[in-house]
Parts: C-alpha cells; structure tokens; sequence
C-alpha cells in the first residue's frame, strides 16, 4: 500500500519492565467523575456520566525518572492542570459490563487533563463544542503505563498533584463518582473499545492555573510518578 505523503509515526507509551511500548488508539476522558470537583465547576449529585476525546497525538509521553516538557498552549491566558488515573486497555470490546471490565484492562499510569479552562468556559457559555479547550496539542501528558498485575489496589489508590512543591490536589480514586468498570460500562455502550485506548477517568477537586516555568509533578500510589515542566 502507498500513501500521498508519509503517514505519521504511531503514538506510543512506554510499558513498565517490558521494552514494547503501548501504541495509543484513542483517548476518552470523563467529565466530573469527582463529586468535590463537581461541586467547585458549579454542579452537584451523582449524574451520568459524559464523555469527550482528544486526539493521540495530544499525548505528551514520558519516560520513567525523566521530565517531559509541555509548551504553554497558543491563545489562552488560564491554564489548568487536572491530575487523572489513566485506564489503559489491553482487550476491545463493545457493551462490556463493569463485573467484566477488569478482563480488558491492560495497566495503568498517571495522566494530566490539561485545559484552557479560558476558551472552554466562553464555548460553554456560546453552547458550542468545547474541543478547543481540551483537544488541543500536548494536552495529555501521561507517564509509563504499570501492567495492571502490578498496579496494587487501583480502585483505593492516594492521587495527588504538586505544583512547584505545593500540593495543589489530594484525593483517594475509591472516590470516583463512576468507578472503573462502571466508566468502562457506560462508555463501551457508545463505542466500542479497541486495544491502545486510553481512558481518563477524571479529576479530583483542586483544578488551578500553572504559567510557564511550573514543575507539575502528579501521582497515583503503586504508579510511576508523572513529573512536566510547562515551557
């Protein structure tokens, strides 16, 4: 098979204690799936869950012990950081019950959400698709994926983010609104899931701006410690 013009490299994660990579599929994401996150976004209660995407080569992929770098994004002045659990999946499937879910999952890592909170809040107010404060380039960064085998206990894992040494959010993942296999429920009914999918499955209460020159360095217990210096 030929192509009009060289087609781009796959996208890829490095895998923890193993040299093949994960090659990255697509990338969903959970909106408020912390109830305090919610609450300081002007909402409350259990909804149902929703969902949105970013391309794959928004991952900004780095290596265990190293520190990626993150350009400040183009036309925004109120960049925020959101520290997310990353479900990473091994086996596809389509209409997947959350008893089941454990089966497709390949591992885990640590992942930023990273927002213009500036140009989504003005799409929201226009009631317009918010892809550009989410979707843009370098807005997931995300460290090595743990096999799951290898992760612990996920579900009860301490989830943190400090900014320049400064705890900026703190939370457990037993306090997702949607846990992991309901997420994966819910959002295999409206895709089918492929291996090489990630899923980011929302961010706890303490969502802020950072500006040039901040250190993000975010965790998830049992995971590979996540650390990017905004450019």
């Amino acid at each position: 098979m030929s192509f009009v013009f060289a087609p781009p490299a796959t996208v890829s994660v490095p895998v923890v204690g193993m040299p093949e990579r994960f090659p990255v599929n697509r990338i969903y994401c959970v909106g408020r799936n912390y109830e305090e996150h919610a609450k300081e976004m002007g909402f409350t209660g259990r909804e149902p869950p929703f969902f949105f995407l970013k391309p794959a080569d928004a991952i900004v992929a780095v290596e265990a012990g190293g520190t990626g770098s993150m350009p400040y994004p183009s036309l925004t002045q109120n960049l925020h950081h959101e520290i997310e659990l990353v479900v990473a999946i091994g086996t596809g499937g389509k209409n997947i019950l959350a008893a089941d879910a454990h089966k497709h999952i390949f591992g885990y890592a640590v992942g930023l959400d990273m927002t213009r909170r500036d140009l989504q809040g003005e799409m929201k107010k226009q009631g317009r698709p918010w892809c550009i404060g989410k979707a843009f380039d370098h807005s997931a960064p995300i460290g090595p994926i743990t096999p799951a085998a290898q992760a612990g206990d996920i579900a009860h894992a301490d989830i943190h983010l400090q900014v320049n040494g400064q705890d900026r959010q703190r939370s457990q993942v037993s306090k997702l609104i949607w846990n992991i296999g309901e997420t994966i429920e819910h959002l295999s009914a409206a895709w089918e899931l492929q291996p090489g999918d990630l899923i980011y499955t929302g961010t706890p209460e303490g969502v802020a701006a950072v500006v040039a020159g901040d250190t993000l360095v975010g965790g998830v217990a049992g995971l590979e410690t996540l650390r990017i210096k905004v450019g």
